[in-house]
């Protein structure tokens, strides 16, 4: 009799576990047509293009610099930007590749001052110096 009741309980199992997929194939097959797959696939082409713009952060300098030498390896102009308390780095990392590197040929182009109106954490609209430097090969 153990016998008999164990292959109920296989078949019944079986029949469960097939059950159980085609009600869950059929939800996926209304969900594949969906327009959330297309925008992510026009998302990839826009970030794999080079890029020619470095942001200052809190990383360490050199960094910043290695970074930057390595897109003006691929690329001939690299502009470097900064807001904030970054400024001053973002001077650094422009003179270390300018004056370091001076035989390589790296010069500094343009050089845009600004500032941008941010909302701080408390809420007040404040006003937050920004640079933008322009470095490029010879």
């Amino acid at each position: 009799m153990s016998n008999e009741t164990t292959e109920a309980n296989n078949t019944t199992v079986t029949t469960e576990a097939t059950a159980q997929p085609e009600a869950t194939k059929q939800p996926e097959a209304t969900k594949q047509p969906e327009a959330t797959k297309q925008p992510e696939a026009t998302k990839q082409p826009e970030t794999s293009g080079p890029r020619d713009t470095i942001y200052i952060g809190k990383k360490p300098l050199m960094a910043y610099v290695t970074s930057t030498l390595i897109q003006l390896s691929n690329i001939p102009c690299v502009s470097i930007k900064a807001r904030g308390m970054s400024i001053g780095r973002a001077v650094d990392v422009s003179q270390i590749i300018s004056r370091k590197t001076e035989n390589a040929g790296y010069s500094i182009g343009n050089i845009k001052i600004g500032s941008e109106a941010l909302e701080s954490q408390d809420g007040r609209m404040r006003n937050v110096s920004t640079i933008e430097i322009e470095v490029k090969r010879n």
